[in-house]
């Protein structure tokens, strides 16, 4: 017992002996390592936790402003609302010099003779005349059945830089001649001439009407530029100059008279902010002058800062006029007099010549008219065909929209503004429709595209661009001033509720036909493509919106109480 005891003895001799003492340093830096460990992570969080609560409050912010700013700008109606969709007309194809080839044009065909460039604030050009009607005088500026013309429209015009008129006002005979030239030292969109030949049929034209024709030409800035009349006193022996000014689009410009024939000039400036009844500003110009001084001529004055120039032109039966408009007179290469000689004179006369008879191949090479009718018929489908270009307008405005259908419990008209829109197309009747018409305009474009595809193409783009969100499209287009004077108050609202057979889709399927039988060459092809490609998403909505089960219904005259609508009123068909 007494060995186990030393035994043990010793073993906890040599246990005690063998534990470390304990060091209080070692113990003091221990602890400060863990306190250390622990603040940092403590510090770390912390900034984790403002990092989360920053990014939290930030987008509660954001979404905060947003219900803010929703809330402060009302939505639009969805009736107002744009197709979301790239526009078609904003396709290359549409620009460059396919646009500035088209810039000028007759553009206007509510007027016997109107010019305009296709922008919304445009320098635009016109021809009065005074005419005689049971024995009185009246001026003729717009196309009205009233008027009684024995004839008027373009019995030749290829829809781009040519065309030719007659007018038949009880004896005296007009015919206007409207050409473009791009030469050198042009402004953007080209030269310009217009040659008026007056001529009477003694048989139908009494002496006691007068022995002189007097014609009233005139330019008219929308922007509100202002124009300068060429002299005080008008003599086209000492210069060709009648009128000059500056725009953005076009440079400095000039306006140019020259005839062979003994004519009297005389002119008169206005500022107005009003366009669509200059004829009324020219007749109680007139009616004043007659008045003071017993002959019925424009005053030779002017108005502060005028926008509107008015030239009187008197001539004895018969006589020709040429009347020149010449773009960027600025320019080191304008070269004015040279552009101005090429379109007048016998220089015109050739140019005049050689437009008609490329018309006249044109028509034979697209219809083979001699193999299929007469002369007189043939005379007759040139006269259509041109009668149809020249009716192409442009137009830029807002259409006015009636809600009142839509809403409920109302019991008066709500109206809305559609948004601004420019608007390129045919027009179905100068004197009594002169604006556009979608239904009708199907029916254009089976000739159009086949006379020129690009301006088809164009026309299209344009009347698809004019889609809302829901796929509609305002039957009638009555946009701007001009187009407003000429139809009652109480047709101009467009009803969302109503419609007309997507016609458009005549002339699509027409096109289409003619790229699978190879009639357009390889730019046309592939420009048809890319448009038909951008176009896919409009036209599925546009016949989405037509295949309504009560349209279909209409359309097929099963339901009574449709909402198609025919061209030119508000009745249903």
């Amino acid at each position: 017992m007494s060995g186990n005891v030393r035994t043990t003895a010793r073993s906890r001799v040599r246990s005690s002996s063998a534990e470390p003492e304990t060091d209080p340093l070692r113990q003091e830096t221990s602890s400060n390592y863990h306190r250390t460990k622990y603040e940092s992570n403590s510090t770390s969080n912390f900034k984790l936790f403002l990092t989360i609560t920053f990014f939290f409050i930030i987008i509660i912010f954001f979404l905060v402003h947003h219900f803010v700013t929703s809330a402060a700008q009302p939505h639009l109606p969805r009736v107002v609302t744009p197709f979301p969709a790239p526009k078609i007309m904003d396709l290359p194809q549409f620009q460059g010099e396919h646009k500035e080839s088209l810039y000028w044009g007759t553009y206007r065909p509510h007027l016997y003779l109107g010019i305009r460039a296709r922008t919304p604030q445009s320098l635009m050009a016109g021809l009065m005349w005074i005419g005689v009607k049971d024995g009185s005088n009246h001026l003729r500026h717009v196309c009205r059945q009233e008027d009684a013309l024995s004839a008027y429209g373009w019995t030749k015009h290829n829809g781009r830089d040519y065309g030719h008129q007659v007018l038949v006002d009880h004896g005296m005979i007009l015919t206007t001649e409207f050409i473009k030239s791009k030469g050198e030292g042009s402004g953007y969109g080209w030269d310009w001439a217009v040659r008026i030949d007056v001529q009477i049929d003694k048989s139908k034209w009494n002496e006691d009407f007068g022995r002189d024709a007097q014609l009233f030409f005139y330019l008219a800035d929308e922007g509100g530029n202002v124009l300068d009349a060429g002299r005080e006193n008008l003599n086209i022996r000492e210069s060709s100059l009648l009128a000059s000014g500056s725009r953005t689009d076009i440079g400095n410009w000039q306006l140019h008279l020259k005839s062979t024939d003994d004519l009297k000039l005389h002119y008169s400036g206005f500022h107005t902010p009003h366009f669509h009844n200059l004829s009324d500003l020219v007749e109680e110009n007139l009616a004043s002058q007659t008045r003071k001084h017993g002959q019925m001529q424009l005053p030779d004055s002017s108005d502060d800062s005028p926008n509107v120039l008015v030239f009187q032109i008197i001539g004895g039966f018969p006589f020709t006029t040429d009347i020149v408009f010449i773009s960027a007179t600025n320019s080191e290469s304008s070269r004015v007099e040279k552009r101005v000689n090429s379109l007048t004179g016998d220089s015109l006369s050739n140019e005049l010549k050689y437009k008609e008879q490329a018309y006249d191949e044109k028509i034979e090479k697209i219809f083979n008219l001699a193999e299929k009718v007469d002369s007189e018929s043939i005379s007759v489908g040139k006269a259509a065909v041109g009668s149809l270009l020249g009716a192409i307008g442009y137009f830029y405005g807002q259409s006015k929209i009636d809600l009142s259908r839509t809403l409920i419990h109302s019991e008066h008209a709500a109206y809305i503004s559609y948004w601004p829109a420019e608007l390129y197309t045919a027009v179905p009747c100068r004197s009594t429709f002169p604006r556009g018409f979608l239904w009708d305009e199907g029916f254009h474009q089976l000739v159009i595209w086949r006379w020129d595809i690009q301006i088809s193409l164009d026309i299209i783009g344009h009347w698809l661009d004019l889609m809302n969100i829901d796929g509609w499209i305002p039957r009638e287009q009555i946009l701007g001033a001009e187009a407003l004077s000429r139809i009652p108050e109480e047709y101009v609202p467009q009803h969302p509720t109503n419609g007309n057979p997507p016609t458009l889709f005549l002339a699509l399927n027409g096109i289409i036909n003619g790229l699978k039988n190879n009639e357009f060459n390889v730019m046309d092809r592939s420009e048809i493509s890319l448009f038909l490609e951008r176009a896919f998403g409009r036209l599925d909505a546009w016949f989405q919106w037509g295949t309504d089960e009560q349209l279909l219904l209409a359309w097929t005259g099963q339901y009574d109480n449709t909402s198609i609508e025919s061209p030119g009123s508000n009745m249903h068909s």
